[in-house]
């Protein structure tokens, strides 16, 4: 693709106009098209920080119950997004050649602009395998704070062979300082700055304005800038960090997929997540998976996360957790196959238990809401409940703006797992945790939680 052709799609317009507040005023890819385009200008840039804030994101189990885990989120500038959205473009061009030069175009899957495919369709593709291949045994694992460990002098190297160039050009340099000599600034901070609370509605209040601070607030504040000195790391929340994650791999992919293709086997990577299938061979099967985990901690900044590599051999339609062949302790062990949010059991393939935890969770806490509400003479409608967490709104609805004007949503979690039916058939238990859910909405409603 041209970059003509890519400034032609409207993604990429719609993708660079965000409606957050920060400290430039909103633009978009159309109107610094001039200016991104020149390599000198980049060359020159000056970055804004990032503005950070923690995510928190609820877990959910019936086991464990609640479980809140935090996430680094950094976010750039107007212009800064857009220069990060153009050379992901460029990078990305020439990722995809290079994959398929050396054949692994298969093998990293996540962020990719040549797939078309959805983690759907690749959770089908390792499940699928595996029971073509029985008996096999499979490696499931992730690498330990992925994008706060990368190298930063090994991620110029990989830089520097994808643009098949000793030094990076000036104008990459400059983005590569930026990822790598990054600086923030909290959220929470700016908030305050603003007198503004920090909640959803002093979130919002901040967004609503031009600019988080003015000129003269920025320079007067600065000491709030929080430089990252570290020597590995790169921001989770730009446009360019999935991409710079792959470029980081590629090495390491094409040993990895060929050691395991020379076994008639598979490997495939989702950014952090992976998975390894191999025909059962013996002895030297287990000698291959430790060979397999020494390579990947070989690399400057991998670590595998010991309690998420997972061992299983499967035949006849029988899962069986072989961690103990591997050193796993018998608590630490999983008795399925968890992979890009759905669940193999050795018969059937069904969405998550933690996936489904969390839409139950959210599809309560809101009916808790409406019944509180109403218990204080408010009549709070359900139709919103509706529209995000069943049926009646997988096929798309329709949210009122603050102007009053209407906004069409395309879909909720019920249409996921429509599609992922679609993608898996009929015969595996994709919707079956879902089945019932017009009726558990009614009765949450009501204050009677199944």
């Amino acid at each position: 693709m041209t970059v003509e052709e890519w400034l032609a799609l409207d993604t990429t317009e719609s993708k660079s106009k965000k409606g957050y507040a920060h400290f430039d005023v909103r633009t978009s890819m159309r109107m610094k098209k001039e200016y991104i385009l020149d390599p000198e200008n980049i060359a020159h840039h000056g970055f804004y920080p990032f503005i950070h804030y923690s995510k928190k994101q609820i877990k959910y189990s019936k086991k464990r119950g609640k479980k809140v885990k935090e996430r680094d989120i950094c976010y750039a500038s107007h212009i800064d997004r857009c220069i990060y959205q153009y050379y992901s473009f460029l990078l990305g061009e020439r990722y995809n050649r290079r994959v398929a030069e050396n054949e692994i175009s298969q093998c990293a899957v996540a962020y990719r602009t040549d797939l078309r495919q959805s983690n759907i369709h690749f959770a089908k593709r390792a499940i699928d395998f595996i029971r073509a291949n029985a008996p096999c045994y499979v490696m499931i694992g992730d690498f330990t704070h992925f994008f706060d460990s990368l190298d930063h002098q090994y991620l110029k190297r990989q830089w520097c062979s994808l643009l098949e160039r000793p030094e990076l050009p000036r104008d990459h340099y400059q983005v590569f300082k930026s990822v790598t000599r990054y600086s923030t600034w909290e959220l929470s901070d700016l908030l305050e700055l603003n007198h503004l609370e920090d909640t959803r509605a002093g979130r919002k209040a901040l967004n609503e304005k031009m600019t988080v601070l003015t000129p003269e607030q920025f320079k007067a504040n600065k000491k709030h800038i929080q430089k990252h000195k570290e020597p590995f790391g790169i921001p989770q929340g730009s446009p360019i960090s999935g991409l710079l994650a792959n470029v980081y791999m590629l090495e390491v992919d094409k040993e990895i997929h060929d050691l395991v293709a020379n076994l008639n086997g598979l490997y495939m990577r989702y950014s952090d997540d992976f998975i390894v299938v191999l025909p059962d061979a013996g002895a030297s099967t287990h000698e291959m998976f430790r060979d397999i985990s020494a390579r990947f901690n070989a690399v400057e900044g991998l670590k595998l996360e010991p309690e998420k590599t997972q061992y299983f051999r499967f035949e006849n339609q029988v899962l069986e957790n072989c961690g103990l062949e591997f050193g796993v302790p018998s608590e630490e062990q999983r008795r399925h196959i968890n992979f890009l949010g759905f669940t193999f059991d050795g018969k059937h393939v069904s969405i998550r238990a933690k996936t489904i935890g969390k839409y139950y969770y959210r599809m309560y806490s809101k009916a808790k809401t409406i019944r509180r509400n109403r218990g204080k003479g408010r009549q709070v409608s359900a139709s919103n409940l509706y529209a995000l967490y069943s049926c009646k709104g997988a096929r798309g609805y329709y949210i009122k703006r603050k102007d009053g004007k209407t906004k069409r949503k395309s879909g909720n979690f019920l249409s996921y797992v429509g599609r992922a039916k679609g993608v898996f058939g009929k015969d595996e238990l994709i919707n079956r945790d879902t089945r019932r859910h017009m009726g558990k909405i009614k009765k949450a409603i009501q204050g009677n939680r199944t």
